[in-house]
């Protein structure tokens, strides 16, 4: 058994001899990362607009509500919603018949009361005659005169009755008051009208004005001349553009905002009245330093962007880093955010692959 043990041994030594003449191996290092790929883009400074964008509402300056001046039942409608119709233009018929009937009666009466001045006429001139030839006294002379005078009283009485019944016979045809777009008609043929009735209306879009309800706050910046732009619905066109031409002296009880006006042109009708549009009121102009949205990062309700730093590798060679900084952001203008602090123009910064990064990670710029 001793002998086993010492030949085990022997070999023992044997194998780790050749072990024990090489050198110790040194600690091995972690495996280095390439440097993150990132697109990166210099800050700049560009013209900006401090404004607000509020829902606002297009109304016609000449909206016209057309109702009837007599009673009566519509027999005719001559237009529809949308028509365009000049000045004059029949829109309606009132049925007329009773009217009609009444001045053809009043026309007949007066066809009588002109017979009777005629009658009155030769009366007084046969008067005339008889008392130049002292035929008859001065009293019959002056009772044939005003049996003239009282016959053509009554036709005059007549013809004006006429006359009037005439003018209200042209009522019963509805006409535009103006030239303009029809509105919505909400009678139909068959219905009982009044004067109080609304028949439709006529309104004239190419001149229109904008309601915008400011809310009390921005009040006081408000002035007369500030720019307005009439937005399309994504607000990424301008379809109008105008300024303040009125602001309400007092504020709305239930809203609490202020009342502003502006003149619009819509010559080619891309506005209709009574449509709600995206305003936006624009406070001043002037330099600002502006970044892309895809190069702010958000985090706990901060905003951050990582900026280019240069930085030596580790063996000795030039290299970038990523540094996170925190950064204000005012509005955004078009596709990049407004910077108030934080940033400094000519800083790069990563636009695209920031979602990726942490502050100090080496960085190379993409193709």
């Amino acid at each position: 058994m001793n002998l086993r043990h010492a030949a085990l041994a022997a070999l023992g030594v044997a194998f780790l001899g050749p072990a024990c003449n090489r050198a110790p191996a040194g600690p091995a290092g972690p495996a280095a990362f390439p440097p993150a790929a990132v697109q990166l883009e210099t800050a700049h400074t560009t013209a900006i607009e401090d404004a607000s964008e509020y829902v606002a509402t297009v109304k016609s300056m000449r909206s016209t509500a057309v109702q009837p001046q007599i009673d009566g039942q519509i027999t005719q409608i001559f237009v529809k919603s949308g028509d365009r119709v000049a000045r004059g233009a029949r829109l309606m018929q009132i049925d007329p018949e009773r009217q009609q009937a009444a001045v053809t009666s009043q026309e007949a009466d007066r066809s009588a009361r002109e017979a009777d001045v005629e009658f009155a006429k030769q009366q007084h001139q046969r008067a005339e005659e008889l008392f130049r030839a002292g035929a008859v006294s001065r009293q019959e002379l002056e009772a044939a005169e005003t049996g003239l005078s009282a016959a053509e009283g009554r036709l005059q009485s007549l013809s004006a009755q006429v006359q009037q019944q005439q003018v209200q016979l042209q009522y019963f045809t509805i006409t535009s008051p103006t030239a303009g777009v029809v509105g919505d008609v909400p009678v139909r043929v068959g219905n009982q009208v009044s004067p109080q009735t609304v028949l439709t209306t006529i309104d004239q879009n190419a001149s229109l004005e904008v309601y915008v309800q400011v809310p009390i706050e921005r009040a006081a910046a408000l002035e007369i001349g500030l720019p307005i732009r009439i937005l399309n619905s994504d607000g990424s066109e301008t379809i109008a553009t105008t300024a303040v031409s009125f602001i309400s002296p007092s504020a709305d009880e239930q809203t609490q905002s202020v009342l502003v006006k502006g003149l619009v042109p819509n010559p080619t009708g891309a506005l209709r009245a009574s449509q709600y549009v995206r305003a936006r009121i624009v406070w001043k102009k002037g330099e600002g330093l502006v970044v892309p949205v895809t190069a702010v990062v958000r985090i706990n309700g901060q905003h951050f962007a990582f900026v280019a730093a240069e930085s030596a590798g580790a063996d000795g060679s030039p290299g970038l880093v990523a540094k996170q900084r925190a950064i204000k952001v005012g509005p955004i203008v078009g596709d990049s955010y407004t910077v108030l602090d934080g940033l400094a123009a000519g800083d790069r910064i990563v636009v695209a692959g920031a979602q990726r990064l942490a502050d100090g990670v080496p960085i190379a710029p993409a193709p």
